[in-house]
């Protein structure tokens, strides 16, 4: 099996330091963040930023700061820059043109959602008018996607952008497995992955695929694509829990804990120039 690359959403858009006192909210904190699980073996950052009021952001000058407050204590540590995954998802709710913006900083990567769906109790809304506008952004701006797949009919939609040429590949995949209006990752019987099995078998060739798991999933997901072959991602923008009712200390705390789950189970940690191999081969 290929290495396991380890993926940290280090702030989201939904959670705010009452739910998690170590919350990275300030360029500042998201530096810290970043050193320290990169340190625990994550070699790709899932970035959302924050307003000076510390609400969600997706304002070209809020990303530039963190990028800059990253890079610099990144360097400072003496680590290899980790691969900076931007969110054009936003917060539930955001126009899509705002949402497209911070792809004109050029990252190297950045996600791509592929429906309108129920998102808990609100609505995520991607139109299709909206998903080909986004596509034709990241290859203006050549910026790599992940394609976030919450439930089956996003797959479908992927192979339509496919086939409409209006996205390249390999294609990097990943699973976003327990929220509340979209798939499980396994049913109340089955935990041994077959849900995510026949999800890997209706993706298009050539691609890479991880798991992200919401809340209580995160770490069974996790279980399933070491497993299988697949990538991981964890972090507080996902789940505040180190197990059941311990919150983690941290993102840091999080990565360490599947980086020791992996090498439980034979994988090794993609560095991050391992990682960019993966993800950016024609580079």
């Amino acid at each position: 099996m290929e290495e396991l690359i380890i993926t940290c959403a280090i702030t989201g858009a939904e959670i705010d330091k009452s739910q998690h006192p170590q919350l990275p909210v300030t360029p500042g904190e998201q530096a810290e963040a970043v050193v320290g699980v990169v340190e625990a073996g994550a070699s790709v950052i899932h970035i959302h930023v924050r307003d000076d009021e510390y609400g969600p952001s997706q304002e070209l000058r809020h990303f530039e700061r963190s990028f800059v407050a990253i890079r610099s204590a990144v360097k400072a540590a003496g680590l290899e820059q980790p691969i900076l995954q931007i969110s054009t998802g936003g917060a539930v709710g955001e126009k899509m043109e705002r949402r497209i913006q911070p792809l004109t900083l050029k990252p190297e990567m950045a996600s791509f959602n592929l429906g309108t769906m129920n998102f808990g109790n609100d609505t995520f809304v991607n139109t299709r008018p909206d998903m080909r506008a986004l596509a034709k952004a990241f290859r203006d701006n050549g910026v790599v996607p992940e394609f976030e797949i919450y439930d089956l009919g996003h797959i479908d939609e992927l192979h339509s952008l496919i086939k409409e040429g209006a996205v390249d590949a390999p294609y990097h995949v990943q699973f976003v497995l327990g929220v509340p209006g979209g798939a499980l990752p396994f049913g109340p019987e089955e935990t041994t992955g077959k849900r995510v099995e026949f999800l890997i078998s209706q993706l298009p060739q050539p691609f890479s695929w991880g798991i992200a798991g919401v809340g209580r999933f995160e770490r069974p997901c996790a279980e399933i694509a070491v497993r299988l072959g697949g990538n991981v991602r964890v972090g507080l923008e996902d789940n505040l829990y180190l197990r059941k009712g311990v919150l983690a200390k941290n993102n840091a705390e999080l990565v360490t804990d599947i980086a020791c789950l992996a090498k439980s189970l034979g994988r090794s940690i993609a560095s991050v120039a391992e990682a960019r191999a993966i993800l950016f081969p024609k580079k």
